[in-house]
């Protein structure tokens, strides 16, 4: 299997949470970490907003979390948001939040809960946002002006995605439901707040739902007009299609049924992965691959959909070993340009793995064998063990500098992970030397160029 490293990520910062949080209450904010503001007053926010995070708790609590600048330190701070029209009683089910798509300005935070009318519960979405120029990022007056809609379903995921709308991008709100449904919110211009519209007006894939949907991604190809949208399902069942966004038209669509609940599908590239541009269209549409993990299997990637539709399957490893997946990632944790995949399980385990696509071995190398399919397999690169179970997690750069951290919530409250600045700094050292050496070899090349061209001249002369 190769050698195992062990995390790069060290803990910086553990936050209590007054009650526990679930996998939908977990959301990061763009924009800066807001480290002016000592007296933990509303935040000075920066043109893209106020950054941090936002951890929501079951007993209608929500958390703001971020780095500030305390006597010339960076110290994390936590502190409880005053969100309007949420009962003491209630339970937050999930909460997302997004900046408004250019040329628009704003900061949109949506919760979702139910409240408890004692003989029947009563399911809300509420939806943030302020209008008032100069407040538009400010965390304390958006969470004054409220839009309180009440739902006719039990809500689950609340995910936000931009689409086009006529020539502008626009971002909206999709949440799933026990109807099953998924339930579009967009914003109208003219009345200043959001609506709910017919999903398929915008999002035609999203129709016809076999079972309720616990976990949805919407990845836009750039420079395409297309994208790629996945979804997995409480009976186990998994869609992915792609669509042609001006004509809301699906291109191809592909679906498998596996034995257990879907806990998380997530859209993204494999850039070492092969594929074949003709079938594509585009050059640039390669290695898109959805990861899918399930509550009672092995996690498992469907490798270039665009290609080979959901045939390409590889595991992950281990994955069924730690109970549930409950929550994951895929993201660049090494700086190497290549993203790992991490899974965070009710085992208390997080799970670091990394995909290998030439000289694999094993199963990856045997499927492939004999096939049109590429090799390759995904290894467990490190594992790390929390004190309880993981839910949620996010990778975001809470602190200003440059470094993404991992924010990692778990039954006990909220862990913060910060990559080791000496590694970090070794890194940076060798791809700078690696940069030297590439423009000193291309300097010599061009060099040799223009030499033979003055040669070959002079002999024509």
């Amino acid at each position: 299997m190769g050698a195992r490293r062990g995390c790069p990520l060290l803990e910086d910062s553990f936050t209590r949470l007054a009650s526990q949080s679930n996998v939908y209450g977990l959301a990061a904010l763009a924009g800066g970490a807001g480290r002016g503001d000592p007296e933990g007053g509303p935040e000075a926010a920066g043109p893209e907003g106020p950054g941090g995070l936002l951890v929501a708790t079951l007993k209608g609590k929500v958390i703001y979390f971020r780095y500030q600048d305390l006597r010339q330190k960076l110290r994390p701070v936590a502190r409880e948001l005053q969100f309007t029209y949420i009962p003491v009683d209630a339970e937050i089910v999930s909460i997302d939040s997004f900046s408004k798509s250019p040329p628009k300005r704003g900061l949109v935070v949506g919760i979702t809960f139910i409240k408890d009318s004692g003989d029947k519960a009563s399911p809300f979405l509420n939806i943030y946002c302020d209008y008032e120029p100069g407040s538009e990022y400010n965390l304390d007056s958006i969470a004054q002006s409220c839009l309180n809609l009440e739902l006719q379903f039990t809500p689950f995921q609340l995910y936000h995605a931009e689409v086009d709308v006529g020539d502008q991008p626009e971002t909206v709100f999709l949440l799933s439901g026990n109807d099953p449904c998924i339930h579009l919110y967009k914003e109208n211009k003219g009345l200043h707040q959001f609506e709910e519209q017919p999903v398929q007006n915008l999002f035609p894939e999203l129709q016809e739902l076999p079972s309720n949907v616990l976990w949805l991604d919407v990845c836009n190809i750039p420079g395409s007009g297309r994208r790629l949208t996945a979804f997995g399902c409480q009976s186990g069942y998994v869609r992915v299609a792609q669509v042609e966004q001006a004509r809301r038209e699906i291109l191809q669509s592909w679906s498998i049924q596996q034995d257990g609940p879907i806990s998380k599908v997530l859209v993204f590239r494999l850039p070492s992965c092969e594929s074949d541009p003709a079938q594509n269209g585009n050059g640039g549409d390669q290695g898109y691959s959805v990861l899918v993990t399930s509550t009672i299997e092995l996690s498992v990637v469907y490798r270039n959909v665009l290609t080979h539709g959901l045939a390409d399957q590889l595991t992950l490893p281990a994955s069924d070993q730690h109970d549930s997946v409950l929550c994951a990632l895929v993201t660049d944790v090494d700086f190497d340009g290549a993203p790992e995949i991490l899974l965070g399980t009710y085992g208390q385990e997080l799970l670091c793995y990394k995909y290998w696509s030439s000289g694999a071995t094993g199963a990856g190398a045997a499927e492939a064998e004999g096939s049109s399919l590429p090799a390759g397999e995904f290894q467990l690169l490190w594992k790390r063990s929390f004190p309880s179970p993981l839910l949620s997690m996010e990778y975001a750069d809470l602190t200003c500098d440059g470094l993404c951290e991992l924010a990692v919530v778990c039954l006990k409250g909220l862990h913060v992970l910060q990559h080791s600045l000496k590694q970090t700094a070794q890194c940076l050292l060798e791809r700078l030397r690696q940069e030297a050496a590439r423009r000193a070899s291309h300097s010599h090349v061009s060099q040799q160029v223009r030499d033979a061209n003055a040669d070959g001249e002079a002999a024509e002369v």
